[in-house]
């Protein structure tokens, strides 16, 4: 299980995730149909290079799913039992077909959970840039995560 438990999380903590993606036009269109986003500055070409990007953008929805799922390994991968939410969400730069995506979470906070002791609330902040180290997602997330389990008592 790579993923921390409540306890090993501390605020300013920084994590640079191993993991790279580089998106695809493929990515955009299965992710852009799948969600029903017709919008033609995803999907249409023709469209897309009229405007002031002169191609077509990467849907913002996908950058954001893959943003987080690029964080699981070394954040949650077996110890979140959820998220609880994402506020503050970001994209001050495109993202292109092509372009190569790496993430940094920072733990903003952690507390114990008020209505589940046994679990605890972790606040990440996960900001993606692209190989031209241009900032394209940030984006404030909130975990309950599992706390460490304990050792059987000896009998």
């Amino acid at each position: 299980m790579a993923g921390l438990y409540f306890e090993e999380f501390k605020p300013g903590m920084v994590i640079e995730h191993a993991i790279r993606r580089t998106v695809t036009e493929t990515d955009n269109i299965l992710f852009s149909a799948m969600t029903y986003n017709c919008a033609p500055l995803h999907i249409d070409a023709e469209y897309s290079a009229k405007t002031m990007y002169g191609q077509r953008l990467v849907n913002s929805m996908f950058l954001l799913a893959l943003v987080a799922g690029i964080t699981v390994y070394e954040t949650t991968l077996g110890t979140t039992l959820g998220n609880l939410g994402f506020g503050e969400i970001a994209f001050p730069k495109p993202t292109f077909h092509g372009d190569t995506i790496r993430v940094q979470t920072e733990i903003l906070e952690t507390r114990q959970s008020k209505s589940r002791p046994d679990t605890g609330i972790v606040t990440f902040k996960h900001v993606a840039k692209n190989q031209r180290d241009e900032i394209v997602c940030t984006a404030v997330r909130t975990g309950l995560m599992m706390l460490k389990p304990t050792a059987p008592a000896q009998a």
